[in-house]
């Protein structure tokens, strides 16, 4: 069994009380891959489901599985 490392992004979300979390590496392959919780761990949980099933549905399709090292996570610091 291969291991592959999905960076994701997780936002509060005052409406929903708790995350919402994407994938981007799996964004622009299908309609995308984003899940949500209640807490950072629930939506941990929940994202790493949601890519599995996503993973599952391109495989099905014949698609290539998406590039891991595309995606690239930096800061930006902006003075106010």
């Amino acid at each position: 069994m291969n291991s592959l490392d999905f960076k994701v992004f997780l936002e509060r979300d005052e409406d929903y009380g708790g995350y919402v979390v994407r994938c981007p590496s799996i964004q622009g392959s299908i309609q995308g891959c984003y899940s949500q919780g209640k807490t950072v761990e629930e939506a941990l949980t929940n994202i790493r489901e949601a890519i599995e099933l996503c993973l599952e549905d391109m495989e099905s399709r014949g698609q290539a599985l998406p590039e891991l090292n595309n995606v690239l996570i930096g800061s930006v610091v902006v003075n106010r």
